[in-house]
């Protein structure tokens, strides 16, 4: 079991749920090593939500999951959005969506944190405006 905190992005949470997903054997291979509850956001939500829409039973998975405390949303929009607005006009070339920004902040709340993910964005992007944010993503 890995021990710490996991952040989980999008893509892994959709991955996961859908059976057809290219990557779901390995993220779920990485899921059942991972000590519950994983992290996340609103926006990730909304994001695999609507990725899952066309997948039957996916986006009450998804809720599933939340409801039964598998993941927890501990992130406040309200309260960090000074920084995440930041966060947004700093990688706007890269782009940067909602849910990233609101990701790289977790991990500076979270400093122990690693993230679940596949999206190399998250290699450019930067905690803390200089330290590299720890990953858990397919080679």
């Amino acid at each position: 079991m890995m021990r710490g905190c996991v952040l989980l992005d999008t893509g892994p949470l959709v991955a996961v749920i859908n059976r057809r997903d290219n990557l779901h054997g390995w993220v779920t291979s990485q899921w059942d090593n991972i000590e519950p509850p994983l992290l996340t956001c609103e926006a990730v939500i909304s994001e695999a939500c609507f990725l899952l829409r066309n997948v039957y039973g996916g986006q009450d998975a998804v809720i599933g999951l939340v409801k039964n405390g598998v993941i927890k949303i501990p992130f406040n929009l309200d309260e960090e959005a000074v920084i995440i607005g930041e966060l947004l006009k700093t990688y706007q070339s890269v782009p940067m969506s909602l849910a990233d920004a609101c990701l790289v902040r977790m991990s500076e709340l979270y400093n122990d944190s690693f993230l679940l993910t596949f999206d190399s964005d998250f290699l450019i992007y930067r905690r803390n405006k200089n330290q590299v944010i720890p990953v858990i993503m397919p080679q």
